[in-house]
């Protein structure tokens, strides 16, 4: 007669198991053994490319490691820079290319990466302030639904090189200053604030009552660009591609400006956008740039 083992006393304690020989015990998969704990963190404290670093530690922006190739870490451009960042307590690691690519996910590296402390977002008022402060006119941008992170890098390189104070974003259905973000602006984080808010249409109230005109963009309503004023404090507002500016970002706009396109495309990249209706502004405001293409002494200027 078969005979079945005898059930156990409900409540009876577990038997406890034995423990495996450490030997025995499975071993880590490769990848995870060499994962960094630092790396754990959020996105947007990994930086990496060489005009990001470089323009990070001549700013002397807090850097917490450093990964860097062999053939950089003597180059005269990071050598004194990187000692700098070791001698205020950064950990400097020199590995190769392949353990750069681990660390960046396969980003184009150029050779070095680091983790930075996470980007510190402006408040609004400070913004403002700063604006207000320079000797220029001030110009603020708006990026409104800039959810590509390739654009708004591009934006943000766009708006320094061109002189403008700062940029407000969104919290909400927007990129953030992340890594990518950084790596495309190449460099221009370190020189140009951005403030990040709750409320966008709160936002622009507050900048129309501290004496900004709120021109919006739009790809087929609007004035030419090259046909408005550009004089006194200004806020330039860019939306997304597919959807351009929200409803609600439409009610706060004191003037609209659209560029004129001659081919068959539509509508512009935000980023390209940006770039050209940036350089208009601060080509009305600095007499010694070249000549705009909307310019009437055009074709005399290019005959000569």
């Amino acid at each position: 007669m078969t005979k079945f083992p005898k059930p156990k006393p409900a409540g009876s304690p577990s038997r406890p198991r034995k423990k495996m020989a450490r030997s025995q015990r499975p071993q880590r998969s490769p990848e995870r053994s060499q994962r960094d704990p630092h790396l754990d963190s959020d996105e947007s404290d990994l930086i990496y490319g060489r005009y990001p670093i470089l323009a990070a530690l001549e700013s002397e922006r807090q850097l917490n490691r450093i990964w860097i190739a062999s053939h950089l870490r003597y180059d005269p451009r990071f050598h004194l820079p990187v000692e700098q960042a070791k001698a205020n307590g950064c950990i400097v690691d020199e590995v190769d290319s392949r353990r750069l690519s681990q660390i960046t996910n396969g980003a184009n590296h150029q050779g070095v990466a680091a983790i930075v402390a996470p980007y510190r977002y402006l408040d609004l008022q400070e913004l403002i302030a700063r604006a207000k402060s320079s000797s220029e006119q001030p110009t603020i941008l708006v990026a409104d639904g800039i959810t590509d992170p390739h654009n708004l890098g591009a934006i943000i390189r766009s708006a320094e090189a061109f002189g403008t104070q700062g940029l407000v974003i969104p919290q909400r259905r927007a990129a953030g200053i992340g890594s990518t973000v950084v790596k495309v602006a190449a460099g221009a984080l370190e020189n140009f604030g951005v403030a990040r808010v709750v409320n966008l249409s709160r936002a622009l109230e507050e900048l129309k009552a501290a004496g900004f005109w709120i021109y919006g963009t739009a790809a087929d309503t609007g004035k030419p660009i090259h046909n408005i004023d550009f004089s006194g404090p200004v806020v330039l507002v860019i939306g997304s591609e597919g959807k351009g500016l929200s409803l609600l970002t439409q009610r706060h706009c004191d003037f609209w400006a659209s560029i004129p396109l001659a081919g068959k495309t539509s509508s512009l990249n935000a980023s390209v956008a940006a770039g050209i209706a940036l350089y208009e502004v601060y080509r009305q405001r600095s007499p010694n740039t070249p000549l705009s293409l909307a310019d009437s002494d055009l074709q005399t200027f290019q005959k000569e």
